[in-house]
Parts: structure tokens; C-alpha cells; sequence
């Protein structure tokens, strides 16, 4: 098997209304319209081409906050100021070679973000 790409993450969170003003409001994602209505709450985001699906759950999965997803940005600096603004925890870590420059958040539900400034 060769996969063609990344089609979607999907992200388990407590609380979708939290959820989808963190995801709109300070990450800038923009939800869809045709998630089809699956008898449980979700939100479906376009996010560069792919898309981050939000799946509403009561408890939160064992090992919650042990996975993550990244972002690609161009200019983390920037990014870590505007998220920040809305007074969110960012975390910077030392620059990492053939990585590149990486900051760490989590939701209101406590999954981790990672913001990624490649090399190249």
C-alpha cells in the first residue's frame, strides 16, 4: 500500500461548544457545513487542504493528552503571539535540526497541538 495523503485527524473532545470556539476563534479553522448528522455531536474543519474532525465524547479516552497533531506555519513566532492573545499556554522548544523551530499548546479538552515551522 502507498497512501496518496492525509484525508482527516480525528480529535475526541469534552465539550464541543469549547471545543469548536477554541478551533474556530484562536486556531483559525474553518468548519464545514456538510457534516452529516452521525446521532452524536462533531464538527468537521478544513484546515490547508485536509481536515481535523471533532467527535464530542463524554469521558475522555484512556491516554488522552498523549497524542498530538501538528500545524504547519510559516511564521511560528507570529503564531505563538496571536495565540497567545487569546490566552492560551504556548510552549516553545529549542530549535530542532531537520525539524525546525516547534511550539506545543493543548485544547480545552487537554489534546496536544504542536505548531511546526519547518527547514524547508
Amino acid at each position: 500500500m502507498k497512501p496518496l495523503d492525509v484525508h482527516h485527524v480525528s480529535v475526541c473532545v469534552t465539550s464541543m461548544q469549547e471545543a469548536r470556539t477554541f478551533y474556530v476563534d484562536v486556531l483559525g479553522f474553518e468548519e464545514r457545513a456538510d457534516r452529516p448528522d452521525f446521532g452524536f455531536p462533531g464538527a468537521w474543519f478544513d484546515v490547508g487542504g485536509r481536515q481535523v474532525h471533532l467527535i464530542e465524547v463524554a469521558d475522555m479516552p484512556a491516554g488522552a493528552g498523549s497524542n498530538h497533531f501538528a500545524l504547519r506555519v510559516e511564521d511560528i513566532d507570529a503564531v505563538v503571539v496571536e495565540i497567545e492573545s487569546h490566552g492560551v499556554a504556548v510552549n516553545r522548544s529549542a530549535y530542532v535540526p531537520n525539524a525546525g523551530q516547534q511550539a506545543f499548546l493543548t485544547d480545552p479538552s487537554g489534546n496536544g497541538i504542536e505548531l511546526n515551522q519547518p527547514d524547508h
